[in-house]
């Protein structure tokens, strides 16, 4: 894998990364059960990608 490669990698870890926190503050911020479950799958997605991407390491 080259460099640049990497640094790739590395910048879409900490996109994912910032997507699920802010996923997170949402969710607990959220009274409306039904967009709360919306937002908490979008957390999950992004845990999901950040395991790919982490995999490619």
């Amino acid at each position: 894998m080259t460099g640049k490669e990497l640094l790739y990698i590395e910048d879409a870890l900490g996109h994912e990364q910032y997507f699920q926190t802010k996923c997170q503050q949402t969710v607990s911020q959220l009274g409306d059960a039904e967009l709360k479950m919306c937002v908490q799958q979008l957390q999950q997605k992004h845990k999901e990608i950040f395991q790919k991407f982490y995999g490619l390491l």
